[in-house]
């Protein structure tokens, strides 16, 4: 099981509402743990390599940059504390366009309705149209076309007023 699987499998779980989730296979043992917001996971291989047992270190590591992440945008938003963030419901790949050759869904400053496409994500393949789920006034781009992004990473800043 690759990296890319056990993420799909984590979004899925996450999605799905599910506590936790054990999967057994050969040599893999996952545990997926949620609750209150916070993602767990356990990755336990059969040991056949010497540096297998050093991916279970690594595993955790992935939640650390999360929580960095998380921590200074509090701090910073004393002003933004009035903005919606729209955020993304999968991983995968960030598009401000529906095509290379085609204008972006919105800008800073655009108006949006409940409903409106804001942006694309591709994953595995797949090119999923991300709508925005509030209405208001797009008050900033958090991330930039063409870059990875996380499940629930903050994608825009929507001022509803």
């Amino acid at each position: 099981m690759d990296i890319k699987e056990i993420q799909n499998l984590i979004k899925f779980v996450a999605k799905s509402g599910a506590s936790e989730v054990k999967l057994e296979m050969e040599d893999v043992k996952i545990t997926i743990k949620t609750g209150s917001g916070k993602t767990e996971t356990t990755i336990v291989q059969a040991a056949p390599l010497a540096s297998m047992p050093q991916a279970p270190v690594a595993a955790p590591s992935p939640a650390a940059p999360v929580a960095e992440i998380a921590a200074p945008s509090p701090a910073t938003s004393n002003e933004e504390d009035n903005y919606i963030v729209v955020k993304s419901p999968i991983i995968g790949t960030f598009y401000r366009k529906p095509a290379p050759d085609k204008p972006n869904f919105v800008e800073v400053g655009s108006e949006i309705n409940t409903g409106d496409t804001v942006c694309v994500i591709e994953a595995m393949k797949l090119f999923n149209e991300i709508e925005s789920e509030v209405s208001g006034k797009i008050v900033k781009v958090l991330v930039d076309d063409s870059t990875p992004v996380e499940f629930d990473q903050p994608l825009f800043l929507v001022d509803p007023s």
